[in-house]
């Protein structure tokens, strides 16, 4: 049975449909946490302007806000480029290969880049275990400095989880996939003159 697409339905994969769920509730609370983000970098930093130009004085916290909530973009937009199978990769190989072996280097590449994120969500969780034991506080906010790196054990787990996601639909589904939304397309329409 197809679904609307000509894929099998997901819902046979009962596993992989509640993945999919879960990942789904994930995806709203990334991409609210990434709107605001930037949003609030965009005023701390039109502010700061303002404050050296108006006023002869920076914001003394502004630096140090705009780099936490690069932190936190880049960490937690990670998850979402992967959900949305956007992240940079050499296609070259894989589109000389067959659909089978395009889709068996996909599963690999896909495992390995998760088992990788997920070695480096460990060692983050050790470097901020780290940070708490010396009770270090940010220059200017006077905030533990552990407090601002949370994020990064996260957006490495979270995206992990997705190209694990990538890999299960790999194997459970036909065609190939660059994450469990975005199936590997080839456009043969696109104009190549300039």
């Amino acid at each position: 049975m197809s679904g609307s697409n000509g894929e099998a339905p997901i819902k046979s994969h009962t596993a992989l449909y509640a993945l999919r769920k879960v990942d789904d509730w994930l995806s709203v609370i990334e991409r609210q946490l990434l709107g605001w983000s930037i949003i609030i970098m965009a005023v701390n930093t039109v502010a700061n302007v303002i404050a050296r130009m108006g006023f002869s004085s920076s914001l003394f916290f502004s630096e140090e806000l705009n780099t936490f909530l690069i932190i936190l973009v880049t960490f937690v937009g990670i998850s979402e480029a992967a959900r949305m199978g956007r992240h940079i990769r050499m296609s070259a190989f894989s589109d000389m290969l067959g659909p089978r072996a395009s889709k068996v280097l996909m599963i690999i590449v896909s495992l390995g880049t998760a088992t990788l994120l997920f070695i480096l969500a460990y060692y983050s969780l050790d470097y901020i275990g780290g940070l708490i034991k010396t009770n270090r506080l940010t220059p200017s906010l006077r905030i533990p400095m552990y407090f601002t790196v949370l994020v990064i054990p996260f957006g490495l787990t979270v995206t992990g989880i997705q190209f694990v996601l990538a890999a299960l639909t790999n194997i459970l589904k036909p065609g190939v996939h660059l994450s469990y939304r975005v199936a590997d397309t080839y456009d043969d329409n696109v104009d190549t003159h300039l």
